[in-house]
């Protein structure tokens, strides 16, 4: 497990990590990938995001832990333990020290104020709850749960109007209801901010609520990306689609916005998926030449934050 600390500003970002390793072969993740993308950039994306020989990407599952000079917050909650995941056999019954990596970062479940959900996939939300004597209740029990409309309500299963996805099986009942109904969830709009240094910020695309949330604090910015972005492929490649996206050609829009915002405003990039070093800056790069070259094209700085 590779550690790492950022300050930023007033605000100290700690990743906890539930899991890093190979996962997807690349046109699993990503719909139009093309094969002989990743040689345009070999020298960076092997070995610590793509392996050739099993032609698999190199992923990481994580949360952040933020802690301000007021709260600690908690943006994304991944895969959790004991839960009944039967669409990705990984996700499925785990049994992870997360909570222990949690407190290795410098935090107990009893201290985290605010659990900010970028979206309410499997893999972000499945430490929202733990099991006690058999049923689900909140990990986090001093917590508000923050969520957004919108996709609360695109996985709320109790609706007539609700569409299943396998990939989202009970995670509705085992990882969301508990924290309706101890009360916890706040439901948030665009624009709603934590201690005025994090703001919540509309990315829908990905999902139906989904948001990204920017950390500001003395001139410093992070983002907070969640699965805006999936892979580090998709910098120089920006235009390649996850499997995911309930709405591809929105989420694209998004990616586009933001990898430009970052740019712009210097924030570093902290999605939730990226192996090791986990984080860049953004700058903009000539399009790589040959195989599914796009109009345009990013890289990231990643020196520096390594583990």
């Amino acid at each position: 497990m590779s550690a790492l600390t950022i300050a930023i500003g007033d605000a100290i970002v700690t990743r906890v990590e539930d899991s890093q390793g190979l996962g997807f072969m690349p046109g699993e993740m990503l719909a139009n990938y093309q094969p002989g993308q990743w040689e345009a950039e070999r020298d960076w994306l092997v070995p610590a995001f793509y392996d050739p020989q099993a032609d698999r990407l190199r992923t990481s599952i994580h949360s952040w832990l933020v802690r301000t000079p007021h709260h600690t917050v908690l943006i994304d909650a991944c895969i959790g333990n004991h839960k009944r995941r039967p669409s990705i056999e990984r996700f499925n019954m785990r049994n992870e020290p997360w909570i222990e990596r949690l407190a290795a970062a410098g935090a107990s479940p009893d201290d985290i104020d605010f659990v900010m959900c970028t979206h309410l996939h499997a893999d972000h939300v499945g430490w929202n709850t733990h099991l006690v004597d058999g049923r689900w209740v909140p990990t986090f029990p001093n917590a508000k749960y923050l969520f957004t409309q919108a996709e609360f309500d695109r996985w709320d299963d109790r609706r007539a109007d609700y569409v299943a996805r396998p990939l989202n099986q009970y995670v509705f009942a085992d990882s969301i209801l508990p924290v309706v109904e101890s009360g916890q969830m706040v439901l948030v709009d665009d624009g709603h901010t934590v201690d005025n240094l994090l703001t919540v910020e509309a990315a829908y695309g990905h999902s139906a609520g989904h948001v990204k949330i920017r950390l500001k604090s003395r001139g410093e910015q992070g983002m907070f990306a969640g699965d805006t972005i999936h892979h580090p492929l998709q910098l120089p490649f920006p235009h390649l689609r996850s499997v995911f996206d309930e709405d591809p050609d929105k989420a694209l829009q998004v990616r586009l916005a933001m990898l430009e915002d970052c740019v712009e405003t210097g924030a570093l990039l902290m999605p939730t998926h990226f192996a090791a070093p986990h984080c860049c800056h953004v700058e903009r790069q000539k399009p790589p030449a040959g195989v599914g070259a796009g109009p345009v094209s990013y890289r990231g700085r990643w020196h520096g934050y390594a583990g």
